[in-house]
């Protein structure tokens, strides 16, 4: 079988969006009892079908007989030539005695625009996308949303939430696939669609942290103690870990202080002490997928009054306060999972005996090599010892045998 090529594939792609728009717009899911739909700056034509003969016709709008300017009445039809918005409305026929003979409500709008769509992953595993229509038609609109996985072309819906209008998911994804997104926006008059590239490690953005708690320091007049924890979204896997920033400042001042970390808790060393300070932090991908989350909702505390401490004591007292636990780290930090599961406790515990035993038994095999090698006399040294042996078994034969 035949691969197409990357421009043919993306005219088929097209090609095939193209079709489902037409198959939308035949007509069929807009067809509503006496309303009849006509697009705006369009000649409309409407028809007084229960009129036995095409004269002596009357057009009433909204119950009266006065109609929009520029009305042509031809052979019992309305004709609106180029039809203006405020054309729209009730529309009646009457025969000579002024008998009702048939009423079409029209309504008037404007083709469907090319949507504006923007998506976003707040985990690794699904993504939603939301979108705004470019056009206000005035009509009745639906949406039509679809995905295509680039990789294997796996399609599916990407589903819309009734709760939540113009947006859809698309769920249990693959963090390290692309995804092709098709909105298409359909009334009675056309459709008209967007096509989206998306890959998820460009559109990760976790939501922000929640539980932001600022504390002060006990006997620390510049010191706020603050911890936080991973969004209810994020899913709690090792794999996958947020990266924070924390901001801060005084409440009467403008400027931000800005710290990074990997931890779910910090201790701001330079507050103000007697003022309050506001906090807040944002979360990102440990692997700098993507992008920051917004800030978190605002924590405040104020730094309380310190101990009075001489100089030479001042130190001791800073060092008392850095606690291990308070003092930010390198690595990422495991939080998210309980480290109170018996099994990696276990799992930690053999990991760390396999590693002593390699290194207990390198250490052996480097011991036994040198040994031997300071046990195995050098060449230098045999031969010496063999010249010598030889001088000495000489000098003891007597000398007519040495002649």
């Amino acid at each position: 079988m035949c691969t197409p090529t990357p421009g043919l594939r993306s005219v088929m792609v097209l090609l095939a969006a193209a079709l489902v728009s037409t198959s939308v717009t035949s007509g069929e899911g807009w067809r509503e009892e006496g309303v009849q739909y006509g697009q705006v700056g369009a000649d409309v034509v409407l028809s007084c079908a229960g009129a036995p003969g095409r004269s002596g016709v009357e057009w009433w709008r909204d119950g009266a007989a006065a109609l929009p300017e520029g009305c042509i009445l031809r052979d019992g039809d309305l004709l609106l030539p180029q039809a203006e918005l405020a054309a729209g409305g009730d529309y009646s026929c009457h025969d000579g005695t002024g008998q009702l003979l048939c009423s079409v409500s029209l309504r008037l709008g404007y083709l469907p625009g090319i949507p504006s769509v923007t998506c976003r992953a707040s985990d690794y595993e699904n993504f939603s996308c939301s979108w705004t229509p470019s056009v206000e038609t005035f009509l009745p609109t639906r949406y039509i949303t679809t995905y295509r996985r680039t990789q294997t072309s796996q399609v599916g819906p990407c589903v819309q939430d009734p709760g939540r209008p113009h947006t859809c998911s698309v769920h249990k994804c693959e963090f390290w696939s692309s995804y092709r997104l098709n909105v298409t926006e359909v009334n009675p008059l056309g459709s008209s669609f967007r096509l989206l590239d998306v890959t998820m490690q460009a559109i990760i953005k976790p939501d922000p942290p929640e539980g932001l708690v600022v504390e002060p320091v006990p006997s620390a007049p510049r010191r706020l103690r603050v911890r936080w924890q991973y969004p209810a979204s994020w899913p709690k896997q090792p794999h996958f870990q947020l990266k924070f920033r924390l901001q801060y400042r005084p409440v009467a001042h403008g400027s931000w202080s800005m710290v990074e970390t990997v931890n779910l808790s910090e201790v701001i060393t330079d507050a103000f002490s007697g003022l309050e300070h506001v906090v807040q932090v944002g979360a990102k991908d440990f692997l700098d997928a993507g992008n920051w989350s917004e800030w978190s909702a605002e924590a405040r505390a104020t730094p309380g009054p310190g101990l009075t401490v001489t100089p030479g004591d001042e130190a001791i007292t800073n060092a008392g306060l850095e606690s291990p636990a308070e003092m930010p780290s390198l690595a990422p930090n495991p939080e998210p999972i309980d480290r109170s599961d018996p099994m990696e406790k276990v799992a930690i515990l053999i990991s760390l005996g396999i590693f002593s035993f390699f290194i207990l038994a390198l250490v052996l095999g480097i011991t036994i090599a040198v040994w031997l090698r300071l046990r195995k006399p050098s060449k230098d040294e045999t031969k010496k010892h063999d010249f010598l042996a030889a001088a000495v078994h000489m000098r003891a034969l007597p000398k007519p045998q040495i002649l």
